[in-house]
């Protein structure tokens, strides 16, 4: 039987992803919704394509005179509701993703998940959907995604597991000495070696406080304390995780980067599906040589903060994402240096009083208080 698709953040780098993975497997996917920001030429031409039931726009319209079958406008909410929906991809960036996500957990839906901020901001509360094997809570992350292979078929990981290695491109400062990258461009951050993203991700891949974000979504997802969480860096992006156990072996998943892989792997599970089209196909020999490096913590401060405030949960999560996301869209716009998304992230951060335990509206006023602080920092000091 088909698996119906609901996709959240359909004109993204993961939603279009997304959907080029059910074009190629027409009869194992069907979309029966799509939502995204703003009305596109994008996004009408995915609903020309795949013939939802449902769409939702957070901004703006779309009209329905043109299609030759029925649309229905909704919210959400309705979508994520919606008893015809086997899958939700949650491809919506940054806090916007969390309401959704919890909904559908609600719903007891299975999700699909891409956005880290969920996990990174929520994960205590997240946490009772998430046992490994997955069943409801899927990372699309190529770096979860590996783990999640490597661990299929274990048996006894209490007892068995010594620890998770994931592994770093480094960005597009990697070797560069603090005084080197203190001066970059937002043009320059934005020129990631390895992979195609949007501009937040890639600026945070270059603070490399995206890998901070993905030890704290390990941390959640395979229930491992911090301390047993490493990072190397992999300049060639070709191994995405490693897993050590016990005994002293290694297992991992190796392949080219390409997002369609780790997508394909959550929305066929437990099967495998047929290579994607385009995809390369290479001999083992064919592979670049491997390489492991430590990760330079002093030349980006951002790792060590992030993983500070996720260790300290509560909302310092929260506000941690949310001073990111406020830091790096000033950054963007040339208003503060490359160090000054750390130096604002890490006093904001200084200034909060977390509260334990958080429920939903305690995450969501942090969040608020932690980007007016953000920006009154920004006004006071730039």
């Amino acid at each position: 039987m088909k698996k119906n698709i609901a996709v959240l953040g359909s004109t993204g780098s993961i939603g279009t992803q997304t959907l080029a993975i059910v074009r190629d497997n027409p009869d194992l996917f069907s979309i029966t919704a799509l939502t995204a920001g703003n009305m596109s030429e994008l996004f009408a031409a995915q609903v020309d394509e795949f013939f939802p039931n449902k769409v939702s726009l957070q901004n703006g319209n779309i009209s329905t005179s043109n299609h030759n079958f029925e649309i229905e406008i909704v919210d959400t909410d309705t979508i994520v509701s919606d008893s015809d929906v086997d899958i939700i991809v949650i491809a919506i960036p940054g806090l916007a993703a969390l309401k959704p996500t919890l909904k559908a957990l609600e719903q007891d839906k299975t999700v699909a998940l891409a956005s880290k901020e969920v996990l990174v901001v929520a994960g205590e509360i997240i946490e009772p959907s998430i046992r490994f094997p997955f069943t409801k809570v899927l990372p699309l992350d190529s770096e979860h995604s590996a783990i999640w292979q490597s661990l299929r078929g274990e048996v006894g990981l209490e007892n068995h597991l010594s620890k998770l290695i994931l592994t770093a491109s480094g960005g597009p400062f990697r070797g560069m000495d603090a005084s080197s990258v203190r001066d970059v461009t937002p043009q320059r951050a934005l020129e990631h070696p390895t992979w195609r993203m949007g501009s937040k991700v890639t600026i945070d891949s270059a603070t490399l406080m995206n890998k901070a974000f993905e030890v704290i979504e390990a941390h959640w997802l395979f229930d491992v304390s911090y301390t047993d969480i490493e990072v190397l860096v992999h300049p060639q992006s070709i191994v995405h995780s490693i897993v050590e156990f016990t005994d002293g072996t290694l297992k991992t998943q190796l392949s080219m980067p390409d997002m369609r892989l780790p997508i394909q792997y959550a929305l066929g599970y437990p099967d495998r599906l047929p290579r994607p089209s385009s995809f390369p196909s290479r001999e083992i020999y064919e592979m670049p040589t491997f390489t492991f490096e430590a990760l330079d913590e002093d030349t980006f401060p951002c790792f060590r903060i992030g993983l500070e405030a996720g260790m300290r949960k509560g909302t310092y999560p929260a506000v941690l994402n949310a001073a990111d996301e406020e830091a790096v869209k000033f950054f963007l716009q040339g208003k503060v240096p490359f160090y000054g998304i750390s130096d604002l992230v890490e006093e904001t951060l200084g200034k909060h009083n977390s509260v334990p335990n958080p429920d939903l509206e305690d995450i969501l006023e942090s969040d608020a208080w932690a980007r007016n602080q953000t920006r009154e920092i920004v006004m006071k000091r730039y």
